[in-house]
């Protein structure tokens, strides 16, 4: 069964962030990494992987994607924080 991911990308701590979609994680945070992305987080520098969750439907994925986006700024920081105190780059646990 396919996965989809829902995904944070920051420019530092507490810094720019960035909420997207992929079906493939680790491509997607290569992509931005590398400046392969063009747009928003290609001109602001956001490229550290700082939270993830996984759901079976692309969908639900979407869904909670479009609600993240509507969050208050805060609420955006309390959730990386809930997963990644630190604001660890998380792109390097994935590719080991």
């Amino acid at each position: 069964m396919k996965q989809y991911y829902v995904y944070t990308l920051s420019s530092r701590r507490n810094g720019t962030l960035h909420i997207g979609v992929t079906g493939d994680l680790i491509k997607r945070a290569y992509q931005h990494k590398h400046g392969l992305v063009e747009g928003f987080t290609k001109k602001y520098d956001v490229h550290n992987l700082t939270y993830y969750e996984t759901d079976d439907s692309v969908y639900e994925a979407l869904s909670r994607e479009n609600q993240f986006k509507k969050w208050k700024r805060q609420w955006k920081i309390e959730l990386i924080e809930s997963m990644n105190q630190e604001w660890k780059d998380l792109y390097y646990d994935l590719v080991g």
